[in-house]
């Protein structure tokens, strides 16, 4: 089971977030209310089949299973959201159990990195984290043990190279689309928290300094975005065959002819240079910095979602 999509419900009937909006939504919400009254975590099941999904305006149709789970304030609970928080904005892996039977309250334990933080009798869980060895995320019904686990994964990476218009405007799309974005330049006018406000992370220096210092993982995503041709070159150069789950060049066809020829004349491997996207994005007719954006995110979560599931 997945768990991308999430919803805070409060009291008041006010949303954030959504599990999918349209009529399933509203009636999720009157669930939630249920559940905050009964004070006990709880499971829902809604399904659209052709007959109804016609009646009630809607086509897509399937099944949706939701877990509800009331709020209650407390300062073991706020500590324990402060931690999951905490570790998601650092990318760390989390893992967060509830137990299914609140007898004496509340039953939560969440593990970040290697830190615990229990909420009630939520001791008794930890040993169940283990089960997520090797798991990239989700959830799971323990009902042996009558608790409900979610694996957080850590956020992919995007690192841009180069704060122009361009990589400004893919640090905005990137960010509202649940990606950790760092950008970085060697001009301290384009990379900082005005312009580029969206940032997570922004490092203004050389870009050799930056590549020297960064250790680049399976889920991160390496965009060259630069004002140079030579910066893209020697950006490419350096990670065309690291372990990067996308590297791109921003450029058209006769760019990507000329640095490819530079490139594999100091040779870089022709299997690293052939994993390259250039020019980046799907071919969606992209010529604003804004359009470029949208079409280089659409290919980087194409990326992204065919790994999670394993294409």
């Amino acid at each position: 089971m997945a768990s991308d999509a999430k919803m805070l419900v409060t009291a008041e009937g006010r949303r954030c977030g959504t599990v999918g909006g349209g009529c399933v939504e509203a009636d999720v919400v009157r669930q939630a209310l249920e559940t905050l009254e009964q004070g006990t975590p709880g499971f829902a099941r809604h399904t659209l089949n052709a007959d109804a999904a016609g009646d009630i305006g809607l086509s897509c149709g399937g099944t949706v299973d939701l877990f509800l789970e009331p709020v209650f304030p407390s300062t073991e609970m706020a500590r324990l959201f402060d931690a999951v928080a905490t570790g998601i904005a650092a990318r760390s892996t989390v893992t967060v159990l509830t137990g299914l039977k609140w007898n004496g309250g509340p039953e939560k334990v969440a593990l970040v990195d290697r830190r615990r933080v229990v909420v009630g009798a939520g001791e008794r869980m930890v040993a169940l984290a283990g089960t997520s060895e090797g798991r990239p995320g989700g959830v799971l019904v323990d009902e042996e043990h009558s608790v409900f686990v979610e694996w957080i994964p850590r956020m992919p990476r995007v690192i841009i190279f180069g704060a122009g218009h361009v990589g400004a405007a893919i640090a905005r799309v990137a960010a509202d689309a649940g990606f950790h974005v760092v950008i970085t330049d060697d001009r301290e006018d384009f990379a900082n928290k005005d312009k580029v406000p969206e940032a997570h992370e922004i490092i203004v220096g050389d870009f050799n300094s930056v590549l020297d210092d960064l250790t680049i993982d399976e889920d991160d995503y390496i965009l060259a975005t630069t004002r140079g041709h030579s910066y893209d070159a020697n950006i490419i150069q350096r990670t065309a065959g690291s372990r990067a789950r996308y590297v791109g060049m921003l450029g058209s066809k006769r760019k990507r002819a000329v640095i490819w020829k530079v490139l594999a004349g100091a040779g870089v491997a022709t299997e690293a240079l052939e994993r390259v996207h250039c020019p980046i994005g799907l071919e969606i007719g992209a010529d604003t910095p804004g359009e470029i954006a949208v079409s280089v995110m659409a290919d980087l979560i194409r990326t992204r979602r065919l790994a999670e599931s394993g294409e």
